[in-house]
Formats: structure tokens, sequence, C-alpha cells
């Protein structure tokens, strides 16, 4: 009699074992089970680092999101989110700087300009080489060095030619300061992602050659009121500029990137003239953007043996470095009939090899690759 109620024990609590693992809920392989890459380190209030919210790379879907442009439309922090510290005060020290570069940076700068007078709304503003999304691509290559730039040396360009200065040492105060508002303006914001309004607005090519009778009646009937008859500025009653000088002494040397025609033009379409931003034409952005150019500056620091021997290692670019309106419109024409050659050049080696791959006859079933 034991071993029958014995028997019906177990497959009592077999029953039991099997219906509870048979409400288990299964293991879905969805992108809330699957693993998230560790994001990186932002910038909270404290000045300390914190985690980010984990973005959507998660495995199997978005793994090179990093490497896209952004799609949404980053927005620094606010001023009032400035923390009341050490790295706040930090912070602080760098927008005065980049603000009013003539007081707090004033050794370093050889003009009369401030850097908030090329990165408008003190580093904010799209399309004015906003410092959030400039502070996000560095360490980079650059041409123009020839070597890796970091952010340090960035802006050590930035005095040497659009402050026709001295570089700031890496550990100066004036250098810490800066990077550190660089950095706080960048807080949230991607690395090595080309972000919506980095740099300034590339103008498609202008439907007529930049002329300068064109564009000395854009600056007479647009900008004469802010920028002076000759360019010159407009002073306030302390003296510095409230206006900057476009040409002359105070103004930019001939190694800033304002130099350059193509530059010039993007940034006056979008933010000028003041006030009355994009009302100019394309045509006369690029027209006025010549006019402002065609006038005497600063010299390139970068100046060795003659004004050719510099033109042609330096500026093989959009500018009147050491050339007339007239061979410079031959300089881009020469380029651009050179780039649509080597265009075509590409194009045919695509269709030969695309034709090649249409051809190789296949062995088996096989490839040739699989083959051997």
């Amino acid at each position: 009699m034991k071993k029958p109620v014995q028997y019906l024990f177990y497959m009592l609590a077999l029953g039991v074992i099997t219906t509870s693992c048979a409400k288990q809920p299964a293991t879905r392989t969805t992108a809330d089970t699957l693993p998230v890459t560790a994001p990186a380190p932002t910038q909270d209030t404290s000045g300390s680092a914190r985690t980010a919210a984990p973005a959507a790379s998660v495995a199997g879907r978005g793994e090179a999101d990093s490497k896209k442009p952004a799609t949404a439309k980053f927005v620094p922090p606010s001023e009032s989110a400035i923390p009341k510290n050490e790295f706040g005060e930090s912070v602080l020290l760098g927008k005065k700087i980049f603000m009013n570069t003539q007081q707090y940076a004033k050794r370093y700068v050889g003009n009369g300009l401030n850097c908030a007078n090329c990165h408008l709304d003190n580093g904010r503003k799209t399309d004015s080489a906003p410092i959030w999304a400039a502070y996000v691509l560095y360490p980079a290559y650059r041409a123009k060095t020839g070597q890796i730039d970091t952010i340090q040396s960035r802006i050590q360009g930035c005095f040497m030619y659009s402050m026709n200065g001295t570089a700031p040492a890496f550990d100066s105060k004036e250098m810490t300061a800066l990077v550190t508002y660089h950095y706080w303006l960048a807080s949230g914001a991607p690395t090595r992602v080309k972000m919506t309004g980095q740099g300034f607005l590339q103008l498609p090519k202008p439907a007529k050659s930049p002329d300068l009778a064109r564009g000395e009646d854009v600056f007479k009937n647009n900008c004469v009121i802010c920028h002076g008859a000759n360019g010159e500025g407009t002073k306030a009653a302390s003296g510095e500029y409230a206006f900057p000088p476009l040409w002359g002494k105070d103004s930019f040397n001939w190694g800033a990137g304002m130099h350059r025609i193509d530059t010039a033009a993007g940034f006056i379409k979008v933010n000028m003239p003041y006030g009355r931003f994009g009302t100019l034409s394309d045509q006369e952005a690029w027209d006025v953007a010549l006019f402002m150019n065609s006038h005497e500056r600063p010299g390139d620091p970068r100046f060795k043996d003659s004004l050719e021997a510099t033109r042609d290692k330096n500026h093989d670019e959009n500018c009147l470095y050491g050339r007339t309106p007239g061979q410079l419109a031959a300089l881009l024409e020469k380029k651009a009939a050179k780039k649509a050659e080597a265009d075509k050049a590409k194009a045919r080696e695509s269709d030969d090899k695309a034709s090649k791959e249409r051809t190789t006859p296949l062995w088996d079933g096989y490839s040739p690759a699989t083959a051997h």
C-alpha cells in the first residue's frame, strides 16, 4: 500500500514543477534585453562628470550612429545653469574672455576684435562657428597646420590669425578658462560628429562670378551704418569697438579663415546685416564678401621669402592673397575643371569595375573568389 501512495506523491510533485516552469515568462531578445553601449560622460551643473541616459545604440541596431551627422538640433545649456563653484568660475571667466577679449586677454590680442565678433551670441549661434560644435571635433588633423590639432592649438590659431596676436600657452589661465567654456557649452553633445549648424554656411557657387562693383553697392546699402564707410568699424564711448572693423590694421589678418571669400560669404549670408539676418541674396553675399576681402589688412604670420611664395604654400584657396579678382576667378575655374576631370575618371573606374564583375564567368556554380 505504501508504494502506490509514494508513487502518487512523486507524480503530483512533478506536475507542480512542470506547471511552474511553463508559467515562467519567455526570454525575449528585444531592444529591452540586449546590451547597451556605455554612454559618454557629460557635464552636470555641479561641474562633475555624470553618465548620460543611454542613447539608442543597442547592439545590432544603430551601431555606427556615432559616425553619422546628428539629426537633432543641439541646444547648449543655459547660462543660468553655470554651477556656483570653482568649475563655474572658470566657465564664467572663459565667457568673459570670449565676450571681451580686449579686456580679459589683451596681452594676446593685436587688433580691435573680440572672439564674439565672429562667433555670435557668445559662441552659441548656429552657422556662426559655434564653439560647442567645434569642441567635439577635436583632436583632428587640419591641412592648414599639417598636424593633429587639439582644441587648445585650435584656439591658439584663432589668436594668431583672427586676433592678429600671439598664442596663449596651453597652461595659461586664459587658455584654461576658454577650454572650460568650450567644454561646458558642449555638455551632452556627441563627440566626433559634425552637428547641424557647425562652422559657417557653405553657400553654393554663385550664378555670376563675384564682382567688386556690385559688392561695393551692397556694402554701401547695408553695411556702412555699422562698419563705417571705409570698413573701419564703429567705436563706443569706451574706445572699444561696438561694431568691428572689416579691414585695416585693427581687423583680422591674411591668415584668418574669414579672409577666404567663400567663408566670409557664408557668414554674411546667415548673420548679416546685423538685425536683418538672411535678407541678402546668395549673390549679394558673395559680392560683398569679395569687396570686403579686397582691402588691405595685417599680414599673414606665415609669411616667408615673398608674397608669391607664401601664397603658393598657404593660399591655394578662394582668396585674394597675392592675386587679383581676375586671377582668382581663373584659379577657381582651373580647380573646378580639375575636379570635374577627377570625378569623370572616378566614374569611369567605377563603371569598369562593375562591368568586369558582370562579365566574370562562374565555375561549377562558384565565384573565382570562393573557388580558390
